[in-house]
């Protein structure tokens, strides 16, 4: 299933997202971009216990997802956070959340009318 852009254009794949998130090691570097404030992969390493590279290849995947951007400064890349494929997660897991509701409703009414049907008895 596909979410849809918040401005109605093009449906977004969550998978990548929903991937690129789904590493400890990732979920912290975007626990320390989320404050708004860009680093360079120097402070992003340090106390991480990963090494530069390491924490590169996470870097790409997390850009790769959309949920991070780099912009090159001198010698060293900046990255920053990008909010928006969040807000494409919220949309998508409230329309599936919604799916379900409907679901379990439908369900919820079969087995009560179920229950209030007389049963036929068997000879």
């Amino acid at each position: 299933m596909e979410a849809t852009r918040a401005n109605g254009s093009a449906p977004v794949d969550p998978a990548p997202v929903f991937a690129a998130l789904g590493d400890p090691i990732r979920l912290e570097l975007v626990a320390r971009l989320s404050d708004g404030r860009s680093r360079s992969i120097t402070e992003l390493t340090d106390g991480l216990g990963q090494t530069r590279q390491g924490v590169t290849k996470h870097l790409r995947v997390l850009e790769l997802a959309g949920l991070v951007s780099s912009i090159r400064i001198g010698r060293e890349s900046q990255f920053a956070f990008r909010p928006e494929p969040i807000g494409q997660l919220r949309s998508y897991l409230n329309t599936v959340s919604m799916q379900w509701d409907d679901a379990l409703g439908r369900l919820k009414r079969f087995v009560e009318a179920e229950q209030r049907t007389p049963r036929r008895r068997r000879r």
